[in-house]
């Protein structure tokens, strides 16, 4: 029996569509810088807020509708769950999905039973996989919600919860393996500090970095070639974690030689929660060649939070798809809808509208960056105020050919600099005003 009956396959019906339950935007056969939609994108719906999320906060109890839930969390009800979810994705039309081992199936007594739980779940992936097509984006582990993760997984003070941590990851890249994934995440939630007085940051740092290379070396082990990525956030659960932004992430695989290895997986609420936005990520991380793939959400900028909303802002996704297609796109990453409906949007049709609203979004930002790049009046703009460093003193700067002491003679002759000119920043924003 279906899990959504009143919901038929959401197809492409145009921007004059009043549809509720069609796409006015995104045609993912419709083709933009010879990339069709569908490969621009790689959208991935997010298992553990769409199919288990409840709408809990911290003032009240879950709210979701979920009629597939059953009284508790088991191995028989995680493998209907699987149904599910492939039937919403199938009829959503996506093409990838994203777990953690936990969202999926239930802990079990003991390791070994959890091991257990995880594979018979596994197999009914696989089999839904290779029924419908749709692909796993990447896998991970949940290294937080246990409380044997309370001071941390791979940076914890107990030696035990690192050995945990790492047995828990060496299943989850094996089934990441098996079901084909295209990578592997890591999201360190509790890899961070409450409190310096009681915390040897150096030393945890160094198990971190440890911990990775373990990683590692087991994925080459086992014949894992998918990409590993980081994925930044600042804070929350802990007070600073060791991932706080791109910047941050990319000094830590530098210091401890990992960057072979790893590329970032960049949120949009957490680039805000680190004071950034998610295009100063994006640009960030992808001009040091660490862009990977992205989880496509927003927060309220009222509230200090991870709210992790679905995003509906046109200006953010055309300045995601600009940074996307400037740095030549994500594969074997992709447009992961690590976003959740709201406490109030409780049942399950609401699944639908809000990916739906997302998707779209993203095809308007897609479709507005391609117009923009097309008429190149940003890069003009943009070549015209940095002409100082295509010829002359910047190109010989550029080249190396200057030091200190050569830059004092060259002042020295001329007497001052030549007049700067205007940045424009208004009529920038007034020119993208045009397109969107």
């Amino acid at each position: 029996m279906p899990a959504f009956p009143e919901v038929e396959k959401i197809v492409y019906e145009g921007p004059e569509s009043r549809n509720p339950l069609a796409f006015r935007h995104y045609n993912p056969e419709e083709i933009v810088e010879g990339l069709s939609m569908r490969d621009h994108f790689r959208f991935s719906v997010a298992y553990w807020h769409t199919f288990r999320g409840g709408g809990a906060d911290p003032f009240g109890p879950p709210t979701a509708q979920r009629p597939w839930e059953g009284p508790e969390d088991n191995v028989e009800n995680a493998v209907n769950r699987v149904s599910v979810a492939f039937e919403f994705m199938e009829k959503l039309g996506v093409g990838f999905y994203c777990f953690h081992d936990r969202d999926v199936a239930p802990e079990g007594s003991s390791l070994a039973e959890t091991n257990r739980n995880l594979d018979t779940v596994v197999a009914a992936l696989k089999g839904e996989q290779q029924r419908t097509g749709i692909q796993l984006l990447w896998g991970t582990a949940n290294l937080f919600s246990n409380p044997r993760y309370v001071h941390g997984a791979a940076t914890s003070c107990n030696a035990d919860a690192f050995a945990f941590a790492a047995a828990q990851v060496k299943k989850a890249l094996e089934v990441t393996k098996e079901l084909g994934g295209s990578g592997y995440t890591f999201w360190g939630g509790r890899e961070g500090y409450q409190n310096l007085w009681n915390t040897d940051l150096k030393r945890e740092l160094d198990h971190l970095a440890r911990f990775m290379h373990m990683a590692v070396d087991y994925a080459k082990e086992i014949g894992f070639t998918g990409q590993f990525y980081f994925e930044p956030k600042p804070k929350e659960p802990t007070k600073h974690q060791y991932d706080y932004d791109a910047a941050n992430c990319i000094n830590f695989l530098r210091s401890y030689g990992l960057t072979d290895h790893i590329k970032l997986n960049i949120e949009t609420n957490h680039a805000t929660l680190a004071g950034h936005t998610m295009q100063h990520e994006l640009e960030y991380a992808a001009s040091q060649g660490f862009l990977g793939s992205i989880d496509a959400n927003t927060g309220d900028l009222l509230l200090g939070w991870d709210t992790d909303q679905f995003p509906t802002d046109i200006y953010l996704t055309t300045q995601c798809m600009l940074a996307l297609m400037k740095y030549g796109g994500l594969a074997p990453g992709g447009v992961n809808f690590d976003a959740k409906v709201r406490r109030e949007s409780f049942e399950p049709l609401d699944l639908f509208y809000a990916h739906i609203g997302g998707m779209d979004a993203f095809a308007r930002g897609l479709k507005i960056a391609a117009a923009i790049r097309a008429d190149g009046v940003l890069d003009k703009m943009l070549k015209e105020r940095y002409g100082s460093w295509d010829s002359g003193i910047g190109a010989e700067i550029e080249a190396g050919q200057h030091g200190f002491a050569s830059l004092e003679k060259y002042m020295l002759e001329k007497g001052d600099i030549t007049p700067n000119t205007s940045g424009r920043q208004e009529l920038i924003e007034n020119i993208i005003n045009t397109y969107v």
